[in-house]
């Protein structure tokens, strides 16, 4: 169903892949709401997915960029404003990487360059993308930046290794960047913390299939989907939600407030007759 939420709204959105992607689901909804924007993947991600499909699809142009590139996101921001014909109102950042996951290296022994290459990719390009576009007041007013996240930012989860730590460092630029953009351009910036979701990126992560199954068991609502992710997301990109900013929005099926649920403890009482 559409709302025509974002009737008349510009953005650019990072890191869809293929249509697993939160990014993916989300370009979907946009142009369904009738938004328009630019699709930008680094070149490597450009390779290894399908996003011609999603432009073909959306009637969008697709812009290859390096987020961690300050010469490739001035470009991305200039084109896109040429492409779309003003400036941007929304921008949603899904980009995570860790070549120590990647590698199998555990957290207690990382490959110490890998670990800056992921924090870089990772958490340090929001900041980029943010500053690149604050310094050329490239934002409508009232626009919305969103960041995908995940709760290993605040809890343990082994597993996440060091992705945990970026996703803190994330949240944390969101926040700190997200005060500037908003005294001086009335821009909110905001970071969902999602259930853990069947995307390409997070099938990477060890133990995946036995995580997903557990949140699903301890969450009221059960997991949230790539689809349902996409739609609050456009509900922050819209204008109904204008007065919030600097918030991580757990978007998780209540997960993120329980302590233990019955089905677990069910799980757990079988497991010891």
């Amino acid at each position: 169903m559409s709302y025509n939420l974002l009737k008349g709204k510009r953005g650019i959105i990072f890191g869809a892949l293929d249509e697993n992607s939160i990014a993916w689901k989300t370009a979907e909804r946009v142009h369904e709401e009738g938004g328009i924007f630019v699709l930008s993947n680094a070149p490597i991600g450009m390779r290894m997915g399908t996003i011609d499909q999603l432009a073909a699809k959306t009637g969008s142009q697709i812009i290859p960029a390096d987020a961690t590139s300050e010469e490739d996101l001035q470009n991305l921001i200039e084109k896109s404003i040429e492409i779309l014909g003003g400036k941007i109102d929304f921008v949603l950042h899904s980009i995570g990487m860790s070549v120590n996951v990647r590698k199998g290296k555990a957290y207690t022994d990382q490959k110490y360059d890998w670990t800056q290459k992921g924090t870089d990719v990772s958490a340090m390009s929001f900041h980029k993308v943010m500053q690149t576009l604050y310094k050329n007041e490239a934002m409508n007013q009232w626009g919305s930046i969103v960041a995908l996240t995940y709760m290993a930012a605040q809890r343990v989860f082994p597993d996440y290794n060091d992705m945990a730590d970026n996703k803190a460092y994330l949240e944390s630029v969101a926040r700190s960047f997200g005060y500037f953009f908003g005294r001086d351009h009335k821009v909110r910036v905001n970071t969902i913390s999602q259930s853990p979701t069947a995307t390409t990126a997070g099938q990477g992560v060890k133990g995946f299939d036995g995580f997903i199954n557990y949140a699903e068991k301890m969450s009221p609502l059960g997991n949230a989907s790539a689809l349902d992710c996409a739609n609050y997301t456009v509900s922050l990109f819209s204008d109904l939600t204008r007065k919030v900013t600097l918030q991580n929005l757990f978007h998780d099926g209540g997960f993120s407030n329980m302590g233990v649920s019955d089905a677990v403890m069910e799980a757990f009482e079988k497991g010891q007759e």
